[in-house]
């Protein structure tokens, strides 16, 4: 059911037969073209390709799904499985709630839905507003913004607008594989310092390293953020909860480029997986590779089950682990947010792990609290409590404020 057949990659930069960059096939539509203009929006470049033949994209200009401003839907043999809902997008930047404890106000999405096919994704439940499922649509049904960066530079040009912080990642990796393809990131990249606009990108993609040293460039003229998800080192159990990412140990790699670079990078440990990716031995090498690697600081935090991640997690659970599922309904039994007991005792094995390896913590925003993760009351009573499954650990310890009950949401990766 929750099989997720994905293709495992470690770069992004996919390639067509004749060795160039896949761009897909250029057809647009008079009608699509004319939504462009009616959008005020430049003429998009087409992605150039081939010109037909057994490798070229299967391209519709009839809409597919339920969304204004369709353009074409895309299939390619490169992506094999995955469909592009190209869109033009009226607008870039999105407000987060006045009500929201989040750092910032302010996000950029260039995609929805995600490649990574991440059984855990919080975001899953936003594919249902587009008629679309939380599970299988979600890894497969990629809607693109074509003219992202190009409505994101005219809202930036208003007077009113304040160079106030964006985030980018808080929804959908906007390093997922699809960017390969689309290459929206640079020129996103490029607005966001062109305008005076500082930023933060948290991802899983390596493909970031074909941006590092335009991010070098955006760094000296505005601040910049960049955030590494990096929440377990065994690349076996990587390729079944996250399938359509890079490797742990890929990610690694781009870390340790990163800090070669000067960049001072972050790891958001996120989600820690009671049970699997929890023990003493997982911890200790996470936060030892993490470290050598280059790291400067890291954020720990357990699994968070927003309904939609919650039910597609629940249904890969029951296939891959059963013996598990008794468990995980007693740590979740309150909803999203893993039992006090859980997040005290991961609290403090954090604690000692970021002591012994050396790590600091992001500190700059200590009122923001796992409640605020969306989804669901922290729970309280049992449902920690000593382990008896896999590696033993102890639970009892005092609960206290942990960096699981105080870390960001994915996508707010450290400010410098």
């Amino acid at each position: 059911m929750c099989s997720n057949e994905c293709v495992r990659w470690e770069a992004q930069l996919v390639r067509s037969s004749t060795g160039q960059p896949d761009a897909g096939t250029g057809r647009v539509s008079p009608k699509a073209q004319a939504v462009q203009a009616e959008a005020g929006v430049p003429h998009l470049h087409p992605l150039a390709s081939g010109a037909g033949g057994p490798g070229a994209d299967q391209v519709s200009t009839e809409p597919l799904i339920q969304l204004p401003n369709v353009l074409r839907t895309v299939r390619s043999p490169e992506f094999e499985g995955m469909t592009f809902h190209e869109v033009v997008a009226k607008s870039a930047l999105n407000r987060v709630p006045e009500s929201s404890n989040m750092p910032f106000r302010w996000t950029v999405n260039p995609y929805r839905g995600c490649t990574h096919a991440c059984v855990y994704c919080f975001a899953r439940k936003t594919h249902t507003y587009l008629d679309l499922d939380y599970g299988r649509d979600f890894d497969s049904q990629v809607v693109v913004k074509r003219n992202v960066a190009e409505v994101l530079r005219a809202e930036l040009r208003r007077p009113s607008w304040g160079r106030e912080h964006v985030a980018l990642g808080t929804n959908t990796d906007p390093y997922q594989r699809a960017e390969g393809r689309y290459r929206l990131m640079p020129d996103i990249i490029e607005a966001l310092s062109a305008y005076g606009t500082p930023f933060s990108i948290l991802t899983k993609g390596t493909l970031l390293a074909r941006d590092v040293d335009l991010l070098a460039r955006a760094a000296e003229r505005v601040p910049v953020g960049v955030g590494l998800s990096i929440a377990m080192t065994d690349d076996a159990l990587s390729a079944r909860v996250e399938p359509g990412t890079p490797s742990p140990t890929a990610r690694l790699r781009l870390l340790e480029r990163l800090a070669g670079a000067g960049v001072d990078c972050h790891v958001m440990a996120m989600p820690i997986l009671p049970w699997l990716s929890d023990s003493d031995a997982a911890l200790d090498s996470l936060f030892e590779r993490v470290s050598s690697a280059g790291a400067s600081r890291i954020t720990v935090g357990a699994l968070h089950l927003r309904p939609g991640a919650r039910e597609w997690y629940f249904a890969w659970l029951t296939e891959q682990r059963p013996d598990l599922v008794p468990r995980y309904r007693e740590v979740y039994r309150r909803g999203a947010v893993a039992s006090k007991e859980y997040r005290s005792w991961l609290t403090g094995k954090a604690s000692g792990l970021k002591r012994r390896h050396g790590l600091g913590s992001a500190g700059w925003r200590s009122s923001v609290t796992e409640d605020s993760l969306g989804g669901g009351t922290a729970g309280g009573g049992p449902g920690g409590g000593t382990r008896t499954a896999g590696p033993v650990h102890d639970r009892t310890g005092a609960a206290r404020a942990s960096d699981a009950a105080t870390a960001p949401l994915p996508g707010q990766a450290a400010l410098f």
